[in-house]
């Protein structure tokens, strides 16, 4: 797999909101759904998916940054060993150079003599008896649960307040649909058991944690469990009243505006903002008007006002002191 931050396009500077943003654009770009035969897309899907999982991740990412694992996550064993190897002043490397005991009596395949310090007693004390087990048994002397994966599916706002399904394609290449419950937040991360990757030994398998991505909507804004809309309504409508129709999450409703109505009235639709599956309830729609003027002055508009204004006393800032 190539350096996670080239496939999103990033530098190692780069803040989560810029992982974040990059993975929203380029998941977009190269969604399979969006690009229906193209194996190549799906390809690049996958890359952008497992590269996101571990930038997204805080301590992968700091691992990966201090070349501790690779650009798929797994570990460089090698590398580690080597350094603690070196550390403790039995390779090559130690202070003043020393090689620990059994250097020159042994020697890599194909390689000179004493030049890898894997192969010294010191090495197999350490790791032997465990080698020498999970061998003997096929792997049954060491068990160790998979790790988990990370992922993450963007939703329209209105899929994450009424429940959605989403097709997640797993590092594994394994295809399954993902489950977004009804009244999703941003950002809320599901566990998927046994979707991440195989343990060792006979182990459990690890978990898949799908982040879901909630996209904003044009007209809704959601607080807690209530859903706000903001409607205009023209000058007649609001004076006189009317009946109109407003958007909801499942289609358009009509609500009564009352005679008199002004900007910032709030019409209460209940039981159609946001289901609550723990609490078992609905939330409610909050409708706040907003009086619109014509767009084009009107001649016959102004020259009624100018009359029906002498006179009155109409001063809307009275209560603000000014």
């Amino acid at each position: 797999m190539r350096d996670p931050y080239l496939v999103l396009g990033l530098t190692r500077s780069a803040s989560a909101d810029d992982i974040k943003q990059a993975f929203r654009r380029l998941a977009k770009q190269y969604h399979p759904d969006l690009n229906p035969g193209r194996p190549d897309i799906e390809q690049k899907f996958k890359e952008v998916n497992g590269a996101y999982s571990l930038l997204s991740d805080p301590d992968k990412r700091a691992r990966f940054d201090k070349g501790e694992i690779d650009a798929s996550g797994a570990e460089r064993p090698d590398r580690s060993f080597r350094r603690a190897w070196q550390g403790a002043g039995r390779g090559p490397g130690a202070a003043g150079g020393a090689r620990g005991p059994g250097a020159g009596t042994r020697g890599n395949a194909g390689g000179a003599e004493g030049d890898d310090p894997f192969a010294d007693d010191f090495f197999n004390d350490i790791f032997g008896a465990t080698k020498r087990r999970y061998s003997a048994g096929g792997g049954a002397g060491v068990k160790a649960k998979g790790s988990d994966v990370n992922y993450s599916v963007n939703v329209s706002f209105a899929d994450a307040c009424l429940g959605a399904k989403r097709r997640l394609t797993l590092s594994t290449g394994k295809t399954i649909d993902v489950n977004i419950p009804p009244g999703t937040r941003d950002q809320t991360k599901l566990r998927l058991k046994g979707q991440g990757l195989a343990g060792l030994g006979g182990a459990g398998a690890g978990d898949a944690i799908v982040e879901v991505l909630v996209d904003n909507h044009p007209l809704f804004t959601r607080k807690d469990d209530d859903i706000h809309l903001e409607v205009p309504v023209t000058l007649q409508e609001a004076i006189l009243g009317a009946a109109i129709k407003v958007p909801t999450l499942d289609g358009q409703v009509a609500v009564k505006v009352p005679a008199g109505a002004n900007s910032g009235t709030l019409l209460r639709l209940k039981g159609k903002g946001i289901p609550n599956a723990d609490r078992k309830v609905t939330g409610d729609l909050y409708v706040k008007l907003v009086v619109m003027l014509p767009e084009k002055p009107d001649a016959e508009l102004t020259a009624f006002i100018e009359r029906w204004s002498k006179g009155k006393d109409y001063d809307v800032r009275r209560k603000l002191g000014v």
